[in-house]
C-alpha cells in the first residue's frame, strides 16, 4: 500500500463502522414499497423489526460496556416502526455512541466494563451482528415478492466498502 493514505488503525476500523451504518441506511432507503412489513416467514421479525431491534443492541451493550456513551435505550426491542427516517435517525444515533464508545476506551487504554476483552470486539461483533440481520432483511424481501437486485443493492452495499478515499 505504497500509496495509501497514513491512517492510524484505529481510524481505519472506526471507518468501517461507519460504512457499515452507512449500508444499513442505504438499504433502508432502496427499500420498496411495504419493505418494511417484509418478512422471511410468519412469525418472522418484519424488516422494520430487524432495524429497531439492530439500533436497540447498539444502544443496550453500550450502556452495559460504556455507559459514559450510553443514550437513552428504548423501552421496546422489535417495533414494527414505519417511519424510515426515523429509523436512519436512530441508526445513526446509536452508530455514533457505539463509534465514541469503542474511540475513547482504545484511545484511554480502558478496557470494557462487561464484554469483550478489548473494545475493538465491540465493533466487531456489531459488525458481524448487523450482517446477519442484513442478509435477513433482504431474504425477507425476496420472500414477500420484493427482492432488490444487484445493480439496486450494489452500489448502496457493496460499493460503499470497497470505495477508496
Amino acid at each position: 500500500m505504497p500509496n495509501a493514505p497514513e491512517r492510524g488503525l484505529l481510524e481505519v476500523l472506526l471507518d468501517s463502522w461507519d460504512r457499515s451504518n452507512t449500508i444499513l441506511v442505504n438499504l433502508l432507503r432502496v427499500l420498496p414499497e411495504g419493505g418494511l412489513e417484509a418478512r422471511a416467514m410468519e412469525g418472522s421479525p418484519s424488516v422494520g423489526e430487524l432495524f429497531t431491534h439492530i439500533h436497540y443492541v447498539r444502544l443496550v451493550f453500550v450502556s452495559e460496556d460504556a455507559p459514559e456513551f450510553a443514550r437513552g435505550v428504548p423501552e421496546h426491542e422489535w417495533v414494527a416502526e414505519q417511519d424510515a427516517g426515523r429509523i436512519a435517525t436512530m441508526l445513526a444515533e446509536s452508530a455514533q455512541a457505539v463509534r465514541d464508545a469503542v474511540k475513547s476506551r482504545v484511545e484511554t487504554g480502558r478496557g470494557m466494563n462487561r464484554h469483550y476483552d478489548h473494545p475493538i470486539l465491540l465493533l466487531q461483533h456489531m459488525l458481524w451482528h448487523e450482517g446477519y440481520h442484513h442478509g435477513q432483511m433482504k431474504l425477507a424481501l425476496k420472500a414477500a415478492g420484493h427482492p432488490l437486485t444487484d445493480e439496486d443493492a450494489g452500489p448502496v452495499t457493496w460499493g460503499v466498502w470497497m470505495r477508496k478515499a
